[in-house]
């Protein structure tokens, strides 16, 4: 599933987003959502979270 659908999202769900440093290699990085940050309901580069280890990015994959 990807992240382009704030509905889809939950805190406490495993995904992979790709941070602001990696957009141009497209590295994922993998944790837990701790806040949601995107306010609209749908964003096509991924809805804006904050993991659990502080770091922030775009969802690119729903694990679980």
């Amino acid at each position: 599933m990807t992240g382009t659908t704030r509905a889809d999202i939950k805190s406490g769900m495993e995904v992979r987003i790709v941070l602001k440093k990696d957009q141009r290699t497209n590295k994922l990085t993998e944790g837990i959502v701790k806040d949601i940050l995107t306010k609209s309901p749908n964003h096509p580069h991924g809805i804006k979270v904050r993991l659990e280890s502080g770091e922030v990015g775009r969802v690119k994959e729903i694990l679980a």
